[in-house]
């Protein structure tokens, strides 16, 4: 390739050097000098030119036949894209599945749950109702008892004292005493039960607002769609456990 600079460099000189033709622009060169200078430069000239010319002869082929290719390229990467969106939505479809037979489980493990725990609370308040109840009535029949002792007791006083007023009206005011003490601790003792009760329920009632929350929880999740943010401000575990509650005291 250098030689081709050389001898266009030695060109330029013999026409800059040539001598002039009177009255024109022309000059005269020497032909054999040149003939041979242009021999050089077409000898020095790479075949890659020429392959150049002939991939340009060539050029409309070769745009059709890259073009052919690039349209089948593309083709292809449609194919695998359609392919590729199938498979992950196959696999979205199961993986919802699983989780929707996940939630129907827990869901329904905590309705058992609930409706165990319930059972067990109200055995236990109808046992503690039982024994208070069976307290109350023994302090009753005690204090019963006991009025009758001090009736009993009052009377045979008062016979025996029967002049003495004063002893007599003792004798009531003490019995009557004892029978209101007697009253006075069973209706304690029925108060004490009912809030024992009561506390026992709040603590249910706490243990059922949180596996309702839970419940509520998954099933939010399974409304949301795949792939989409879980909204904390649209779900509310109080409305839902007031729901839920609401729907247990009609039962």
């Amino acid at each position: 390739m250098y030689r081709v600079f050389e001898a266009l460099d030695e060109l330029v000189t013999i026409v800059e050097e040539a001598r002039g033709v009177p009255m024109t622009s022309g000059c005269v060169v020497p032909r054999g000098d040149v003939l041979e200078l242009l021999d050089d430069v077409r000898d020095a000239i790479p075949q890659e030119l020429d392959d150049a010319q002939d991939v340009l002869d060539h050029r409309d082929d070769l745009v059709a036949k890259a073009q052919s290719q690039a349209d089948q390229t593309v083709g292809d990467a449609q194919s695998e894209a359609e392919r590729t969106v199938a498979e992950a939505r196959t696999e979205a479809e199961r993986m919802l599945a699983e989780a929707r037979e996940q939630a129907d489980q827990l869901l329904s493990e905590a309705r058992a749950q609930a409706e165990q725990t319930v059972n067990s609370g109200r055995r236990e308040y109808e046992d503690y109702i039982s024994r208070a109840q069976s307290e109350a009535d023994r302090m009753v029949q005690a204090g019963r008892a006991a009025y009758e002792q001090s009736v009993h007791e009052g009377k045979s006083e008062q016979s025996r004292l029967v002049a003495d007023t004063e002893v007599v009206q003792a004798a009531k005011t003490e019995a009557k005493r004892i029978v209101d003490e007697a009253h006075n601790d069973a209706e304690r003792l029925r108060g004490d039960c009912d809030a024992y009760v009561d506390s026992r329920l709040a603590d249910f009632e706490d243990l059922l607002s949180r596996t309702l929350r839970t419940v509520g929880k998954g099933r939010q999740q399974l409304r949301t769609p795949v792939g989409a943010p879980f909204d904390y401000e649209e779900w509310n575990p109080a409305r839902a456990g007031a729901a839920q509650n609401g729907g247990d005291s009609d039962n």
